[in-house]
């Protein structure tokens, strides 16, 4: 067993991670990828079987941004391996690009299986 990363480990995962990613997915991402040390609950989570946030895209007037919740990332993948916990950054680091991309074209595939997902993770956790 070993020890959670620092938060200061996993963010540079993630530059190395955001280093592999084409330029062009940076688009109009103005305010960049942030890491926070928070943790984060879905607001449909129940008890019996929490649901955490791993990332999220945002688009406000300011502009767009992804976040990443180290403390949600901490509590789901605290037993994970290295490359098993790299693995499943890049994966939500990809999944929160594809929403910018599709802001940007108008499209709105990925939020519609989120959306689905959602009703699914509430038809098996019915309380």
């Amino acid at each position: 067993m070993y020890d959670f990363p620092t938060i200061d480990e996993i963010h540079e995962m993630l530059d190395d991670i955001a280093d592999e990613i084409p330029k062009y997915f940076f688009e109009q991402l103005n305010e960049g990828i942030v890491l926070l040390p928070e943790y984060k609950i879905h607001p449909e989570s129940r008890d019996i079987d929490t649901l955490y946030i791993l990332g999220e895209y945002s688009r406000s007037l300011t502009g767009r941004h992804i976040v990443i919740y180290y403390g949600s990332f901490e509590r789901v993948y605290s037993g994970a391996s290295m490359r098993a916990l790299r693995n499943k950054l890049k994966d939500t680091l990809l999944h929160e690009f594809t929403h910018h991309l599709e802001s940007l074209s108008g499209e709105r595939g990925l939020e519609i299986k989120d959306f689905h997902d959602i009703q699914e993770y509430r038809r098996k956790n019915k309380d």
